[in-house]
């Protein structure tokens, strides 16, 4: 079978970026396609050929992708992938549009439908993360959402399966694209939190709360670091984003920014915290099943994929998403409630080998389905 696998960019390392990687274990010889790639940002894809757009050539496309939406939608359109038996394109915008052959099976793999446009346009509308540029982000959102809305929903036709990364996002595509999917769960790689134990890190209390996301708005990584402050329970955040500099305002003297950190400080501080928080509202959230292949319990806001990882023996689901339901919940939280062997147990299934051999399962029933 000739395979491609086609994702919206390639210019930082995330959970859909993982995902991607995944896929070409499941098919190492497929062929990499993607919008723009910026191989010194990811590094993941180094030993693959990677095949890019137009965009590629366009100035800034390659640090700055937001920007570059309404040309994302033309450039895969005009991508050249004729001949091939399988397309597997994963996506939470644009790469989903792509227009295959009559005889191509063309299976996506939806991380969520395009946030900014549906389920937080509002949000996106209050805060779209361009500092300075923010009112003509707004201007332009607002001018052409309805066009782009229209473009995304005809795009999510073109698919023969779709994919959902979550039951959450599952009941988003039956509602903004009128379509049913299969649920299967991202790839976590359980195993990088599990195969090692390292040392306790230095200058770090006897117990702290742990944060490990990007800093921007949606993450509320603001409720975790005003109910540690409010609770008196020390709190290390680690990951870097344009909220860091609202976020120190706020923050007491007990709550550290690490910023960006090398893999293994991430697997120490997650092993030796006393609990993950996990305040924002996410597709699915891979944060959280790390904390638990670490062993370390979560805290998390009841809503989205939260729901689907984190149960009550292996953490704590808050009901509301307030400063002052996080404080409550920590304050009554209790780390000898809990069984490291459990948490891991659970952790495991969400595995790389668990993700590959749906995905895989997924391919042949869809191949014979179609004859």
């Amino acid at each position: 079978m000739r395979i491609a696998i086609v994702h919206d960019w390639l210019t930082n390392l995330g959970g859909a970026e993982r995902v991607v990687a995944a896929m070409l274990e499941a098919y190492p010889q497929a062929d990499l396609y993607t919008s723009v790639y910026n191989p010194e940002r990811l590094k993941l894809f180094r030993d693959k050929r990677v095949h890019t757009t137009f965009l590629q050539n366009i100035p800034l496309a390659k640090q700055k992708h937001q920007l570059f939406s309404g040309m994302r939608r033309l450039a895969f359109e005009q991508l050249d992938i004729k001949g091939y038996d399988v397309v597997i394109s994963s996506t939470t915008a644009e790469a989903k549009g792509i227009i295959t052959d009559e005889r191509t099976l063309h299976i996506s793999y939806i991380n969520t439908p395009t946030r900014y446009l549906w389920s937080h346009y509002a949000e996106y509308l209050a805060h779209p993360g361009f500092g300075v540029l923010d009112p003509l982000a707004r201007w332009q959102l607002r001018r052409t959402v309805q066009k782009a809305r229209k473009w995304d929903f005809a795009a999510a036709q073109r698919p023969d399966v779709l994919l959902a990364n979550s039951k959450h996002v599952q009941k988003r595509i039956q509602k903004y694209y009128q379509r049913d999917s299969q649920v299967v769960y991202p790839v976590v790689d359980v195993e990088r939190f599990m195969k090692r134990r390292h040392p306790r890190p230095r200058h770090v209390p006897d117990r702290y709360m742990l944060a490990v996301s990007r800093l921007v708005p949606y993450k509320r990584i603001d409720i975790a670091v005003q109910a540690c402050e409010q609770a008196g329970y020390p709190l290390i955040v680690i990951g870097a984003g344009p909220q860091l500099k609202s976020l120190r305002k706020i923050a007491g003297p007990q709550t550290q920014f690490l910023g960006e950190v090398k893999d293994s400080l991430v697997e120490a501080y997650l092993q030796h915290a006393s609990a993950f928080l996990f305040p924002g509202e996410e597709d699915f959230g891979i944060t959280p099943v790390e904390s638990l292949a670490s062993g370390t319990p979560v805290i998390a806001y009841r809503r989205g994929g939260a729901t689907e990882t984190v149960a009550d023996s292996v953490g704590v689901l808050v009901r509301q998403q307030s400063v002052a339901a996080f404080v409550r919940a920590i304050q009554e939280y209790d780390a000898t409630c809990y069984d490291a062997d459990i948490l891991q147990l659970r952790a495991q299934e969400f595995s790389r080998e668990r993700f590959i051999a749906e995905l895989q399962r997924v391919v042949r029933a869809s191949l014979e389905s179609v004859g």
